[in-house]
Order: structure tokens, then sequence, then C-alpha cells
């Protein structure tokens, strides 16, 4: 949220009006073997995390992922927290990534809508809805 001031002459009054700043999550440019791209970013991720208004590298050391078990809750709390109505999740590009129920029923008791894939389809699906103006993130791994 930010803060307009504007005076009002008849009053002499500091009026403050305030709008909500709503940010679209970022387009993914582009997708291929250990190598993603989104767009506003300069920087390329072998494995990404994206919400509205930003994005970064999803570096699995950070909460002991690994392609089994596989996504854990920790590795979503990031993205939940930043409001998305629904959580896409790319497997990889042979979908060795495992996403283990209790990570997906985690993210339904939070009220999210959450979407698995191999990580083509899920960019696609992504970028879909990134194009219909939802508010949407995701965590793509782009290699196995």
């Amino acid at each position: 949220m930010f803060v307009d001031r504007e005076v009002d002459p008849t009053r002499h009054l500091l009026l403050f009006k305030t709008r909500h700043l709503v940010m679209s999550s970022p387009e993914i440019a582009s997708l291929s073997w250990g190598h993603m791209k989104v767009k506003g970013c300069s920087a390329s991720y072998k494995d990404c995390k994206v919400w509205p208004g930003g994005s970064r590298a999803w570096d699995w050391r950070e909460t002991g992922t690994n392609h089994y078990p596989g996504v854990q809750p920790a590795d979503l709390d990031e993205i939940l927290r930043k409001g998305v109505q629904t959580l896409v999740i790319g497997r990889g590009m042979n979908e060795a990534l495992q996403v283990p129920p209790s990570t997906l029923e985690y993210v339904k008791k939070q009220g999210v809508d959450i979407r698995v894939f191999q990580t083509e389809h899920a960019v696609k699906e992504y970028n879909a809805l990134v194009g219909q103006g939802a508010k949407v993130g995701g965590v793509f791994h782009s290699t196995c």
C-alpha cells in the first residue's frame, strides 16, 4: 500500500488517500534444461520461486529438499505468505522431483489451489494464469 498526499486549498488540510498497490506475478520468459528466465529479472535461475511482484533462486539446501521425499512445506511458505490464490509446482523435465501428499494437504489447508505438473507444462499453466491476472506463485525445477 502507498499513500498520496494532497493539500485541500479550501481547508488547508493535508489529505491522505490510500491506494492498494496490486503486484502482478512475473511471466516466465524462457525455460530450457537447467536454465530459467523470469520477465523483468536480469538473473537466470536453475530452479526458481515466483510470486506476485518477485522471483528468486530456489535453493534446495535452505530446507534440505531433495528429489525424494520432494517439495516440503518450508519450500512454499515464502510464496504462500505473499497471498497467492494458486500455487503451481514444476516437478522437473523428467518429473523426478516428488511432491508428497502431506505437502499438498498443507497448501490446501492454507486455502490455496495447488497444481502440479512436469515443468514445461507447469510453466505454461503458470503463464496462462499470469495472463488472466491471477494471483499466482510457483516453484519450478528445471532439470531432471
